[in-house]
């Protein structure tokens, strides 16, 4: 076993072998994805909790040309308190401390998020790497991940060069992501493949598996800004990538969909898939996050009409 389960993940030598042995069937993993969603339902009390709990789960982001410090204030102060008082006394839960994941937002934001954030415990995600393309010079991507560690943010989402893994140079896509991860210094990487860009499910699955052993601490689907982002069947790839992974080295990796996940339905059936595929584990937001700027409106309003019977307005729910 190398490395610790419950600690940061060192990575580990690249294994081209396993890398090459890597296959995905396309139909069962459809077939999974289509069991999965058909026989769980989460109602009533039971799904409140659920989406309680999906709160905690959720990077807040806003990743737009139109971010302003005003702007970032107010996704802080939501990301503070994700849910109305009047909401949160009549289901009774004062005293479950609930607030968001983190907070996601440029790395030009960062300080402008620590300060609005001072005092919380809840952590700032930058993203970096020239995002979303990752087609900057490779040393001003390098430089982005510096600035952002000095600016204080405590998490690094990364953006991989899709060319690697299109043309299956993985030892490049490896020594690229090792020198980003040794860049992030204590700060958490989570590396971004950007998986609507990068073709069939076996690439997904060699990707994840690099990207793991060159020490990502979370691997995410997409930036949020492909045509095809965050999908069932990609997660379902992924979420065993990492499974295999923790069964060799004894290291859990984190996992983070991102993009299109905007609804609360959506949000439980994602948390159903790393309860079957990955166990409790990864309900925590140690090892799962969603990448998400609209869901928690929505978890919002499915709380509100288990509350009172009625769906709110939506200009009733207070967002940045």
């Amino acid at each position: 076993m190398i490395g610790q389960a419950k600690g940061r993940n060192p990575g580990m030598p690249l294994d081209m072998g396993w890398v090459r042995a890597t296959t995905v069937n396309r139909s069962a993993t459809q077939r999974r994805v289509g069991s999965l969603v058909a026989r769980r339902s989460v109602k009533k009390a039971w799904q409140a909790a659920w989406l309680l709990r999906a709160i905690t789960l959720i990077d807040l982001t806003t990743l737009t040309g139109d971010d302003t410090p005003g702007k970032v204030r107010r996704l802080c102060a939501k990301a503070r308190q994700p849910l109305r008082e009047d909401l949160i006394d009549t289901l009774e839960a004062q005293s479950l401390g609930i607030m968001v994941g983190a907070v996601c937002v440029y790395h030009a934001r960062v300080k402008e998020a620590i300060g609005a954030l001072l005092g919380s415990g809840i952590p700032v995600a930058a993203v970096s790497t020239g995002f979303p393309a990752g087609q900057s010079a490779y040393a001003q991507r390098i430089e982005e991940i510096h600035q952002s560690v000095e600016a204080g943010a405590d998490e690094i989402d990364i953006v991989i060069s899709r060319e690697h893994a299109l043309r299956g140079d993985w030892r490049r896509l490896y020594d690229e992501v090792r020198e980003m991860r040794a860049a992030c210094g204590d700060a958490h990487m989570k590396a971004i493949l950007a998986t609507g860009e990068l073709g069939p499910l076996w690439t997904v699955a060699r990707a994840s598996k690099v990207c793991m052993m060159a020490g990502a601490d979370f691997i995410k689907t997409s930036t949020g800004k492909e045509p095809v982002n965050a999908t069932l069947e990609v997660g379902l790839t992924m979420t065993r990538e990492i499974r295999a992974y923790e069964e060799l080295t004894g290291c859990q990796v984190g996992f983070k969909p991102a993009g299109g996940i905007r609804s609360a339905k959506d949000a439980v059936n994602w948390m159903i898939l790393m309860k079957e595929e990955l166990g409790d584990d990864w309900l925590d937001k140690r090892l799962f996050r969603f990448g998400a700027s609209g869901l928690l409106t929505d978890i919002e309003r499915q709380l509100s009409h288990h509350a009172s019977g009625r769906y709110a307005a939506r200009h009733h729910m207070p967002m940045a």
